[in-house]
């Protein structure tokens, strides 16, 4: 789950374990959006609740529309009912590398840089024990032999 403030209030975070970022999906045969800019007054899909939707609501006069899950959105785009969704680029581009879902593409640059983190509930005491699950993973190498599987290279570094 990607950390932010807002979400940070009702739940606490694990350490960062993955950096991601959201990109924009279009239809191939779109020429015409290749930058957020592109996305003003545009049909929009998103997945109800992720920080793509936030960033889709602050476009100005794009009407967007939300759905349960980020498949969701994409096959809406590739039935040809929206002009473009914003998604975390990780799994969108697993989408299409996957060829679950035809004829999209992700156009433009990332548009955030976002860090996910364990979700866990608020005071949790396991906390501790996750970052510390992380951090053993990452110091034995097991982090870097499952990212460069998962994405046919190595993980940037850390910060």
């Amino acid at each position: 789950m990607t950390i932010t403030p807002e979400r940070a209030e009702a739940v606490d975070f694990s350490d960062p374990y993955f950096e991601a970022g959201l990109a924009i999906a279009v239809a191939e045969s779109n020429t015409e959006v290749k930058t957020i800019d592109d996305l003003k007054g545009k049909k929009i899909a998103v997945q109800l609740g992720t920080t793509g939707a936030s960033t889709a609501n602050s476009i100005e006069g794009a009407k967007v529309t939300t759905f349960e899950s980020a498949p969701l959105a994409l096959t809406e785009l590739s039935n040809g009912n929206v002009d473009a969704v914003i998604n975390d680029a990780p799994a969108t581009k697993e989408a299409i590398d996957g060829g679950n879902i035809p004829g999209i593409e992700v156009v433009g640059e990332i548009l955030t840089n976002e860090s996910y983190g364990i979700a866990l509930p608020k005071g949790s005491e396991n906390v501790a024990a996750v970052n510390s699950a992380i951090a053993e993973l990452k110091a034995d190498g097991t982090y870097d032999t499952i990212y460069q599987k998962w994405f046919d290279t190595a993980p940037p570094a850390a910060n």
